[in-house]
């Protein structure tokens, strides 16, 4: 089992000191895959960098100019390119003069007929980071690391002085990830998480949700989920259900139903990696409407 992690307090628009260096203000957004709302965090004194703005809220850029008044934003980072992540960006940089850092859309996504977590924005960072990068302000050090899998262009910020990582949406107290093909892909996810466990970080700090501070258990455990995952799939197969539709009602019973459109999204991603390692077949190119079969 995931020992997930869901308790926090905060208020909407407030700037919480969380840290020695890091500060948040959380947007009034929540729902079904941003939980309780997106947490934009401020790093440093002085010359700050500010993580994932988040949604284009007029309330969150006014609550985060307010947290940072008297100090130069020097640099944006961004984790992915979901529209409760990125759009703030750009509004941000024309107030304060900041750079924008991330990773540009390596895959489009193709939506199907539902629109998975808020959207996704059109987003292009002014200086790309997609290959790794050390981003350095007064008193911090950023590194960022490419974590492809949630999406293509996932990436996670790691502050050195802190040992402590911004994971954005690839790992998260609250719940499991979404993998959505073909921008998310299921083998790159499990790549990501062996990554970042193999690094040691001493506290994780989610775009959605509190801290995890007990880390390498609770990636074990996100790990495992997967792989228990997998097997599930596996079993459905050989208990003969062959399509993905079928199988999430099963699968996802104890998730609120809303979430099973994405859960299916979820269920294709390991679908394609197994077809791939080829222990599942389906005709044609793995999709949510294809026909399985154990190979």
């Amino acid at each position: 089992m995931i020992p997930y992690v869901r308790e926090i307090e905060f208020e909407y628009g407030a700037c919480d000191q969380v840290s020695p260096l890091i500060r948040r203000v959380v947007a009034n957004n929540p729902g079904p895959f941003t939980y309780l709302g997106t947490g934009t965090y401020i790093v440093g004194r002085g010359e700050v960098a500010v993580i994932d703005p988040g949604p284009d809220l007029a309330d969150h850029l006014k609550a985060i100019l307010d947290a940072v008044s008297g100090e130069r934003v020097s640099h944006i980072l961004v984790t992915h390119h979901h529209s409760d992540h990125s759009p703030l960006a750009r509004p941000l940089a024309a107030a304060t003069g900041a750079t924008i850092h991330g990773c540009a859309v390596k895959t489009r996504s193709v939506e199907g007929e539902i629109k998975l977590e808020a959207g996704h924005d059109d987003f292009t960072p002014q200086v790309s980071v997609c290959g790794g990068a050390v981003i350095e302000g007064a008193g911090w050090t950023m590194e960022a690391i490419p974590t492809p899998g949630h999406t293509s262009n996932h990436v996670c910020y790691a502050l050195r002085e802190e040992n402590a990582l911004f994971s954005g949406d690839h790992i998260m107290g609250w719940s499991t990830t979404v993998v959505t093909p073909p921008d998310g892909d299921m083998g790159d996810y499990l790549a990501s998480l062996a990554l970042i466990r193999s690094r040691g970080f001493s506290t994780l700090w989610p775009t959605h949700g509190p801290p995890v501070r007990e880390v390498t258990p609770f990636i074990d455990a996100y790990i495992a989920h997967r792989r228990d995952r997998e097997r599930q799939i596996l079993a459905e197969l050989a208990a003969g259900e062959r399509r993905i539709k079928a199988m999430v009602p099963h699968l996802y019973a104890a998730v609120d139903s809303r979430l099973w459109p994405a859960a299916a999204h979820s269920v294709l991603s390991h679908m394609v990696e197994l077809v791939k390692s080829g222990r599942a077949t389906c005709e044609g190119a793995p999709g949510l409407e294809s026909d399985y079969r154990l190979a």
